[in-house]
């Protein structure tokens, strides 16, 4: 766990990551993070979850027609 303490950064109010956690979520200067709402809180995270979503349902599709790929791959 890491307290964070708020900064200004010119007219706006910032966070400055430590380097252990920039590590862990593979991040670097001028990378995209995303902070979204969660049940348990705020997640920051640098994957977008629209993408997530849109990749969880093209799984579903290819799995609702599993047949008929493997069929037009033969």
């Amino acid at each position: 766990m890491h307290a964070l303490k708020l900064t200004q950064i010119g007219n706006s109010v910032g966070v400055v990551l430590p380097k252990e956690v920039l590590a862990r979520l593979k991040l670097e200067k001028g990378d995209t993070v995303f902070v979204t709402e969660t049940p348990e809180g705020i997640a920051l995270t640098p994957y977008d979850p629209s993408l997530a979503e849109q990749l969880e349902l093209g799984r579903e599709f290819m799995r609702e027609f599993r047949d008929t790929f493997h069929a037009l791959a033969k």
